[in-house]
């Protein structure tokens, strides 16, 4: 089996990884917080012990994939925000450059502006906050310096089970749980959904078709937060029971006050002209996660 080191994988992106390439691959799963029986412990700020866990293992790829996503968290924590976001990648690619193999970075679609409706893989990122900026930076820099990269920019993710998710449907769906009658949701932002088991598969396809370059990597069809929501409430039989009420972003602004694009939809061109996009339509995929979700499947 050919092998790959992981850094940062015990999040909701990370278990992905794990179930998708456990049986094919040789896997080290790396991360602070250890909360699987496959996650081994490593702060990937400490760049000796990063380089040091890798070259022990001798991987034949890096991904480095872990980052700090809170928006409101990166604007009042600058610092360790670019020692996470940026510094960390260069460190993953000087160490994946000294042991000639490809490495794997992952993107976002919180690179960009907003002020287009859509972006596709050749269109120029702005961002507009910090953690925008860091995750931009250390894509440049993987574009600049890296021998053999891939480089696959995500958008709302959703995946991980109730351990794991901490995003828009996990949000949503703890309103539910606390008995809710009614659910506020911003009628002002449009996004392009990332499925973490899809991303996954995607990803394999890519390494295994020794695929190089910058993807975006997301579900097929654009959306909003208040359709995924309501699409949510359906699903679960809700909509005699839940109200939802639209605000704008102003209503939030005190929790969530960092800077967010309009539109953070991403267009997978690359991918579609190279016939290698395997991604599902985000609402065949949510459907499949919410069983999975309220099953207990996702452990």
């Amino acid at each position: 089996m050919k092998k790959i080191f992981i850094a940062g994988g015990s999040g909701m992106l990370g278990t992905a990884f794990y179930e998708v390439f456990k049986n094919d691959y040789n896997l080290k799963i790396t991360d602070k917080d250890v909360n699987d029986h496959w996650v081994e412990y490593l702060d990937f700020n400490n760049n000796n012990e990063y380089q040091n866990k890798v070259f022990e293992f001798n991987p034949d790829f890096l991904f480095h994939i872990g980052a700090l996503t809170d928006l409101e968290y990166c604007e009042k924590n600058i610092d360790i925000t670019y020692l996470s976001n940026t510094i960390s990648v260069e460190t993953a690619v000087n160490i994946s450059n000294s042991l000639s193999i490809p490495l794997l970075y992952i993107s976002t679609a919180g690179i960009f502006d907003g002020k287009k409706e859509a972006y596709d893989d050749w269109d120029i990122p702005n961002p507009i906050n910090h953690y925008g900026r860091s995750k931009y930076n250390a894509e440049k820099f993987v574009i600049e310096n890296s021998v053999k990269y891939i480089i696959c920019r995500a958008g709302w993710m959703m995946g991980g089970g109730k351990r794991k998710d901490k995003k828009f449907v996990s949000k949503i769906i703890n309103q539910i749980n606390n008995s809710q009658n009614e659910i506020f949701v911003v009628n002002d932002k449009l996004g392009t959904p990332t499925y973490t088991i899809d991303f996954a598969r995607n990803v394999k396809l890519l390494i295994e078709n020794n695929e190089t370059g910058l993807f975006n990597l997301i579900c097929d069809e654009k959306t909003s937060r208040l359709e995924v929501a309501k699409f949510i409430i359906s699903k679960l039989n809700l909509e005699n029971k839940i109200k939802i009420t639209e605000v704008d972003s102003n209503y939030f602004k005190s929790e969530y006050f960092a800077k967010r694009p309009y539109s953070e939809i991403l267009i997978p061109k690359r991918l579609k002209l190279k016939n290698i996009y395997t991604m599902r339509s985000w609402k065949e995929s949510l459907t499949e996660y919410l069983d999975l979700y309220f099953n207990e499947k996702i452990k």
